[in-house]
């Protein structure tokens, strides 16, 4: 890459910019070494920056593009050409997908670029595909719709080393990671330069939207081959789009509230809300290689009261009041006490500190679902008790359901005619 990139962080105890070109990689805040993401220190008064007007000041200047800007010593100067140089400079991107992604970086390198980029070569084909994914995700941004970049497969980018999972550490907060594609749908933006220095990490990614309130929007996904049907005296006309695999996804306005991940009574058709995504047009489909692409040119409407019905979770089956204690079917085969070891295992959910819940609650769902299988407890007792516990640890209506279905099928216990 030629010149090594300086970190550039600027480090008030010692009053010098970090200087160190390990493992240096763009940040929300700009380069950062690993020691200085997120960065280290605030600038204080003692930072060059917020110096008074009689300072020094200094500047520097690209050789290949000709932009110039300030910087706050001869040392950051020199970072900060660097820093373009390697990330930044149009002129010399080798292709018209890097010359996209480095427009689009440079605000995040750093506050002094000035807002002008130089024209891109007319000389130089602009490839219709990537021009058209980045001209769709600003587009889409500039509604204030939050978008992302998937992998090829439709899948979340896996984190960075430096990003773990909450499961393991409860006190990375996916929402506030500054990493351009980490934690799947928590990296959606709606800023330019974010978005156009993501699509240079994931090449050939896919476009994706973030659903639910975050984005005021729920899509109710159709997909034919599982059964799903467009049902008009559910489903006015809104904003509608045609996946690669031949469904449709609707998008509504968010109505408020948890939502369900399924809709209610009617196969093949999934409610994308609060912690979900879609792929958006025009990403190509993995399997079919075919586009999705919006029909026509309705704007998102409110959902119709029926509409919203069918998306509820569940409501437990005694409404007004709690849902009564499970009855024990029997001590069960090898259970001395099954209400003891359901008691036991209600109360792992409610004692799990926040960033283990959902885990916890899988794992209790399977030790439940042992004692399904044991004869100790019935099917529907069973997830009734357990839904009770998550909804009291603040889980949402998604992540509750998955946690106790994947329990029980890990356990080979049936959640047919049970499970919401």
């Amino acid at each position: 890459m030629g010149t090594p990139i300086r970190c550039g962080h600027w480090i008030g105890d010692e009053d010098r910019f970090c200087h160190s070109t390990h493992r240096v990689r763009l940040h929300s805040c700009g380069l950062r070494c690993p020691q200085h993401t997120p960065p280290a220190e605030p600038p204080t008064r003692t930072s060059p920056r917020l110096a008074s007007a009689e300072r020094q000041t200094f500047a520097w200047r690209c050789a290949a593009c000709g932009i110039t800007g300030p910087a706050d010593s001869a040392d950051h100067a020199s970072a900060l050409n660097a820093m373009h140089d390697a990330f930044a400079c149009p002129t010399t991107a080798p292709t018209a997908v890097e010359y996209a992604n480095r427009v689009g970086r440079r605000a995040d390198l750093t506050r002094a670029y000035p807002e002008q980029a130089p024209p891109w070569p007319a000389d130089r084909p602009f490839p219709k595909e990537t021009r058209a994914m980045l001209d769709a995700a600003l587009a889409l941004a500039a509604e204030g719709i939050p978008v992302f970049w998937l992998g090829r497969t439709k899948r979340p980018v896996a984190n960075c080393p430096d990003c773990p999972k909450a499961e393991t550490d409860p006190s990375h907060d996916p929402q506030a990671c500054p990493c351009l594609t980490c934690h799947g749908f928590y990296a959606a933006t709606t800023g330019p330069a974010r978005i156009a220095a993501a699509q240079q990490a994931v090449p050939g990614g896919l476009l994706a939207i973030r659903t639910g309130a975050v984005s005021n929007r729920v899509v109710i996904d159709i997909d034919p081959r599982n059964g799903g049907k467009v049902i008009p005296e559910l489903m006015p006309p809104t904003r509608c789009a045609r996946s690669g695999s031949g469904g449709w996804h609707l998008h509504y306005r968010h109505p408020g509230g948890p939502l369900a991940g399924k809709l209610r009574g009617h196969p093949g058709i999934d409610v994308k809300a609060d912690g979900g995504y879609v792929v958006a047009p025009p990403s190509i489909h993995p399997g079919t290689r075919q586009p999705y692409r919006w029909i026509g040119n309705r704007a998102e409407i409110e959902m119709p009261p029926p509409l919203i019905a069918a998306c509820r979770p569940a409501e437990p089956p005694t409404a007004g009041g709690p849902s009564p204690a499970p009855t024990p079917t029997s001590n069960g085969r090898g259970i001395s006490s099954a209400p003891a070891l359901l008691a036991a295992h209600l109360d792992a959910i409610a004692r799990a500190p926040e960033g283990r819940r959902r885990t916890t609650l899988y794992g209790a769902a399977r030790g439940v679902a042992r004692m399904v299988a044991a004869g100790a407890l019935t099917g529907a007792d069973a997830y009734t008790a357990l839904y009770d516990a998550g909804r009291a640890a603040q889980q949402t209506h998604r992540d509750i359901h998955a946690a106790i279905t994947g329990g029980f099928h890990a356990e080979s216990v049936a959640t047919e005619g049970i499970a919401a």
